[in-house]
């Protein structure tokens, strides 16, 4: 009998000691859902201002395209020398623009995946909880 009794003692005091956790771990994927959403916002809102860093380097590189050959024709050989030195710095920009974008948008795959994951583990939580 004392056994019986120590053992659904012990069951309880579990169960009772198992509940705070399962609270406190939804209320912690709720809050890394929130962390989340604002990294996602983030991530988008720099994909966005790269995009136009993008759009501003094509231009940029158009438009000193069309000052060499302005200059060529003219034969103004120190001015197509400084509009190829600017062509090239363009260039690099329009490279690193790029690249950043290409990390933002990694960035923005990965916070989808881990709001996801947040998500199920809310459900789960719930569904443990219930």
């Amino acid at each position: 009998m004392k056994l019986t009794g120590m053992v659904i003692t012990t069951s309880l005091v579990a169960a009772l000691a198992a509940t705070p956790a399962l609270a406190e771990d939804a209320h912690r994927d709720r809050q890394d859902i929130r962390h989340d959403r604002r990294d996602l916002r983030q991530d988008r809102r720099d994909v966005r201002r790269d995009t136009r860093d993008i759009r501003q380097d094509r231009r940029d590189l158009r438009q000193d395209r069309r000052e060499l050959r302005r200059d060529v024709r003219q034969g103004d050989t120190p001015g197509a020398q400084a509009e190829r030195q600017e062509i090239r710095s363009d260039r690099q920009d329009l490279r690193t623009d790029r690249a950043d974008r290409r990390g933002d948008v990694r960035d923005v795959r990965q916070d989808r995946r881990d709001l996801r994951q947040d998500r199920r583990d809310v459900r789960e939580d719930r569904r443990d909880g219930s």
